[in-house]
């Protein structure tokens, strides 16, 4: 059931501002994802011509949308990425550091590739900062993911792991 013009001009309008500084959106409150998740669950329904009342879960799987948390995971998961590459500004980068780098005793971590998560005092902020958030994220994706060694082949893997979880197989 394609509709590739109207599908073109949602996507044009619609998904980049979903997609702009969604990276700043880690920790969000649920109910905020609820929101975000229904703009995108309607830009779904009007590409397709869908009337309110029926799913969408259909719909997102077969256009290959991430729903809105794994969107905003994906974001922080690339920028991540891109800050152990040195593909990312220095101020990023330098909040970024390896298990390995920073303890001195030999920890099962240390070879793992996981990075450091800072302690913090508070939930609703120190939590949601990007070095924290970002470090809990990539210390969560499956190895498969993280030891990806090219910035597209990493986006491709990680999509296609959120959109597992997201859609799981029938």
């Amino acid at each position: 059931m394609p509709v590739s013009v109207f599908t073109s001009l949602v996507v044009s309008l619609v998904m980049p501002r979903l997609h702009y500084g969604n990276a700043t959106l880690a920790g969000l409150p649920e109910y905020q994802h609820r929101r975000l998740q229904s703009v995108l669950n309607a830009a779904a329904r009007l590409t397709y011509r869908k009337s309110r009342c029926q799913h969408v879960t259909p719909l997102l799987r077969e256009l290959h949308w991430l729903r809105s948390k794994d969107r905003v995971d994906f974001k922080l998961a690339v920028l991540i990425f891109r800050c152990l590459h040195g593909l990312a500004p220095c101020y990023l980068s330098d909040d970024i550091r390896r298990v390995a780098d920073t303890n001195h005793r030999l920890l099962r971590l240390a070879s793992s590739g996981a990075l450091f998560v800072r302690p913090t005092r508070l939930v609703t902020m120190g939590d949601r900062a990007f070095p924290v958030a970002g470090s809990r994220l990539w210390n969560n994706l499956p190895y498969e993911v993280t030891s990806a060694p090219t910035l597209p082949v990493f986006s491709s893997r990680l999509k296609t792991h959120l959109f597992q979880l997201s859609f799981p197989p029938d």
